[in-house]
């Protein structure tokens, strides 16, 4: 940096309004020095004004025990803003996979808005396909003062969707969880530049 400048340490998290202004402001700086940006947030980014401190809580795995012993891929963001991943496949002798990393409260935001417009939390898994030897899911959400813990089997394709007894349910949980998936390989491959499968 500039001698005399002052690092800009800024969370993600910061409304749009109070950012746009920061940036104004140092669009403006930039004109006469170099001004670095640094977003910062650190292992528990703070909440903003106004907001309540209510527990988002989010887990998912998949597996399976076959000839290759117990294959499974799992994620988890917990309520500090930490995603940890897990990624464990014993073919051809391959290792397994954990990474974690510390997510700004915008981005779980963003996870809670997918959550809470998916409708997952109105769901019931009672009639759903029961875990079984091809493998089992699981879904845990807690968000606010609702918990819910959904247990099914693989899903192949959307033919076992709509071969259930439940396909409406099973159809939320089925794209609410390519999502989940997407967006967790997304942040991965962001955060650590490499392929998490």
């Amino acid at each position: 940096k500039m001698p005399g400048e002052e690092e800009v340490r800024c969370s993600v998290a910061e409304d749009a309004a109070l950012r746009q202004s920061l940036y104004s402001s140092l669009r403006w700086r930039a004109s006469f020095a170099p001004c670095p940006i640094h977003l910062w947030a650190g292992p528990r980014a703070g909440k903003m004004p106004g907001e309540e401190e209510e527990e988002f809580y989010v887990r998912y795995y998949v597996g399976h025990k076959g000839k290759f012993g117990h294959e499974f891929l799992e994620f988890e963001f917990r309520p500090d803003g930490r995603l940890r991943y897990a990624n464990n496949s014993n073919y051809k002798n391959e290792v397994m996979i954990r990474k974690e990393a510390h997510l700004t409260q915008a981005v779980m935001r963003e996870l809670r808005k997918t959550i809470e417009d998916s409708e997952i939390l109105k769901e019931d898994d009672s009639h759903w396909p029961a875990p079984d030897r091809v493998g089992r899911q699981e879904l845990e959400v807690v968000c606010g003062k609702e918990h819910i813990s959904f247990t099914t089997s693989k899903i192949g394709s959307l033919s076992d969707v709509q071969a259930s007894k439940d396909p409406e349910g099973l159809r939320v949980f089925y794209y609410l969880v390519q999502d989940l998936k997407c967006f967790v390989f997304s942040l991965i491959g962001l955060h650590f530049r490499i392929k998490p499968v």
